[in-house]
């Protein structure tokens, strides 16, 4: 009899009680591939119940995890509730139901993208031409 690869309630009534967090992270769609997922956690961008992990914690349905995800400028951070356990990687309907964000991590995930777009606001439209920058450094050395 072949196991289940997910924890809903098959024919067979197997399931999976705990799962290595890299490979749910992967199957999540969190990460494209299990080493981009096991180095975000061993690079400390991975959280479980506020404290670092390793990439072989087991996790289980009701977790709390804090994932930090994108690059410097444009950091990310959520916190999920693990819904689900997966081994496999299915498609990205599939992948949402396994987790379910709080509503805390969203607000806050909204508040700093507004944050980035209002200080996007503060730049012109596009570069000055020659003769801008020459009245900008006049400008500027006049002022001095």
């Amino acid at each position: 009899m072949a196991k289940s690869k997910h924890t809903d309630n098959n024919k067979n009534g197997n399931s999976l009680q705990k799962v290595r967090l890299d490979k749910w992270l992967w199957a999540a769609r969190f990460y494209r591939t299990r080493s981009l997922a096991k180095q975000a956690i061993e690079g400390g961008k991975v959280h479980f119940a506020g404290s670092r992990v390793k990439t072989s914690k087991e996790i289980s349905v009701g977790d709390e995890l804090t994932i930090r995800q994108g690059s410097a400028t444009a950091m990310t951070e959520k916190t999920v509730v693990v819904k689900d356990l997966s081994v496999q990687r299915g498609n990205a309907t599939v992948a949402q139901t396994l987790y379910e964000e709080t509503e805390e991590s969203i607000k806050r995930r909204e508040y700093f993208a507004e944050q980035r777009k209002l200080a996007n606001l503060a730049r012109p439209d596009t570069k000055p031409n020659k003769k801008q920058r020459r009245d900008l450094q006049r400008f500027k050395y006049q002022t001095d």
